[in-house]
């Protein structure tokens, strides 16, 4: 049986922008296929009932129907479409509409083409999964899905934090917002969870689970028969998940100080304390702090604050980008903490750094 090919349709008022994305796509290798170009968004979605893509690539900043626009419509009409942005620094308020908006990724001009066949080679991976599906899913009411979308953030961080209290908690609230949409009749909850299984199928494989739930699994007709045995089947499956990440981490016979190390890396834009690394991955934080000291030669703080310092390094290089959203971007919600931060690692402000251009030496020595 050959694979099917999907169909992706490219997005951006920019020709030689459109022409850079055909040119660096493994279209044929990927199973995917460009099979039009629009300028805006409100073209796009005229091509979008002809055409009928699998897959939007789209700028986010046009003149006219903007990719914002695009995104809204896209979800509550055609909630089945995965969209990949790609847009600049400059735009990351936009990043934020994106992930509202259920984007499959958001991809930072100029694109590099490792990353974009990697969102692509994502994309079909879900799009055969999507396409073996008994049924298709019936969409959500407009009001949810986006509601959904920010959701599913929380349950990520839950379980990657290893709080089964707290993602017990999350299936209690869900059960609530399922109810207050009016999300209820059997397609709408298969969606649902069908979403959640892929999240699940994620968390598993990016966390090294190896004695996993199996993958793809359908529910059974009376878990869709009402909102409650939805959420049950579903979350049984999460429980079931993370409970043996958790015994997996907890009886492991040593330390692994690299995957420690790469966790921080993968969240150091986020709030990551010595307390919460020590709870992950089942030691006292005093052993915690001076294991990776010894290792390292660079306490947990420290070695945090290095990754974000060196990110930013690189977005106020840009002169694009303003200062707020580097801070945003980087963790700090103060501008003026991000600042003394910034000073005290480089000995320059962003502002100087940014003037002078200063050529600094790597933080991350061999």
């Amino acid at each position: 049986m050959s694979k099917e090919i999907y169909r992706v349709l490219l997005v951006d008022d920019e020709p030689w922008n459109r022409d850079i994305l055909r040119n660096l796509g493994e279209w044929d290798e990927l199973g995917l296929v460009v099979c039009g170009e629009a300028e805006d968004g409100e073209q796009a979605i005229q091509m979008v009932k002809t055409l009928q893509p699998h897959l939007i690539i789209t700028d986010m900043r046009m003149p006219g129907s903007d990719g914002v626009e695009l995104m809204q419509t896209l979800s509550s009409q055609y909630p089945e479409i995965k969209v990949v942005v790609v847009s600049g620094y400059d735009d990351f308020n936009y990043a934020k509409h994106a992930l509202r908006y259920r984007a499959a990724d958001y991809l930072l001009k100029p694109v590099n083409p490792d990353e974009l066949n990697a969102t692509l080679a994502k994309c079909s991976h879900e799009l055969d999964k999507a396409a073996t599906a008994p049924e298709v899913w019936e969409a959500y009411p407009a009001s949810f899905a986006g509601e959904f979308s920010l959701f599913q953030q929380q349950a990520r961080l839950r379980f990657n934090d290893l709080n089964l209290t707290s993602l017990r908690e999350w299936f209690h609230q869900l059960e609530q917002k399922l109810e207050q949409n009016e999300v209820r009749r059997p397609r709408q909850l298969g969606r649902a969870v069908y979403e959640l299984q892929n999240i699940l199928d994620e968390l598993c494989v990016s966390n090294g689970l190896f004695d996993r739930p199996e993958e793809g699994l359908l529910p059974p007709a009376a878990a869709l028969g009402s909102i409650r045995a939805a959420v049950e089947w579903i979350s049984a499956s999460y429980y079931q998940a993370l409970e043996q990440l958790i015994a997996q981490r907890k009886y492991k016979n040593k330390l692994n100080l690299e995957e420690v190390k790469q966790y921080m890396q993968q969240h150091c834009m986020e709030m990551i304390t010595l307390e919460q690394l020590a709870q992950i991955f089942f030691v006292s934080k005093e052993y915690l702090s001076k294991a990776f000291k010894k290792e390292y030669d660079v306490n947990v703080t420290d070695y945090v604050v290095q990754l974000r310092m060196t990110k930013a390094k690189e977005w106020v290089m840009d002169d694009q980008i303003p200062f707020k959203h580097i801070a945003e971007m980087t963790g700090y919600e103060d501008v003026s903490y991000f600042y003394r931060v910034f000073k005290k690692h480089f000995g320059v402000s962003p502002g100087e750094m940014r003037k002078g251009q200063h050529k600094l030496p790597n933080p991350f020595p061999e």
